[in-house]
């Protein structure tokens, strides 16, 4: 015999007030995806390299046109997801009355290793459900760059490439911006 089990959903309100009331702290490796709190997985040498050298390169190169943010939560309708590497709009406050959203986003960064297959199949699904303009994954494993552009309400993106080391890719919404996408990762030796 069989027992389904049925799955506890969060609303945005109670996940976040679980955040407030202590329940859930920065210790806590965990993000809201779909209204499921999700545990993330760990962080190996490889990708946090890369995650401080997109910091780095992006801190540098839109100092004054975006606001580098690092696995920091964007509000989405029933996520609150949490990006290795987001460029935001530049705002006063730094986004310290609330969590960016959509509209806020000039791009999303996963970078991928063993994660590459949720964040291929769940988050760019709901990146693109939610109106997110441009996704990239840094795709560890294979050394390339998958960027999606034109988001669908659907979970699809109408554009989607897979850029290889010695290609360039410019930014969407930072038009003349571009990268060679080897610059994009760490020299391993």
């Amino acid at each position: 015999m069989s027992i389904a089990r049925t799955h506890h959903r969060f609303s945005l309100a109670d996940y976040e007030q679980m955040i407030d009331l202590g329940i859930l702290n920065e210790n806590d490796r965990v993000e809201l995806i779909r209204g499921e709190i999700i545990e993330k997985m760990s962080i190996g040498e490889l990708h946090a390299a890369c995650v401080r050298k997109l910091t780095q390169l992006f801190g540098v190169r839109f100092a004054a046109r975006a606001v580098v943010s690092v696995q920091n939560p964007v509000r989405l309708t029933d996520s609150e997801p949490e990006p290795d590497v987001s460029l935001l709009a530049v705002r006063e406050d730094y986004y310290a009355t609330a969590h960016p959203e959509p509209r806020d986003v000039l791009l999303l960064v996963e970078v991928a290793d063993a994660s590459i297959d949720f964040d291929r199949e769940v988050k760019r699904e709901i990146y693109a459900e939610n109106g997110v303009a441009e996704f990239w994954i840094l795709n560890l494993v294979d050394r390339t760059l998958e960027v999606y552009r034109q988001p669908q309400p659907t979970g699809r993106y109408a554009d989607a490439r897979v850029l290889s080391a010695d290609e360039w890719v410019e930014l969407e919404r930072l038009p003349g911006e571009t990268f060679v996408v080897s610059e994009l990762f760490p020299i391993v030796k």
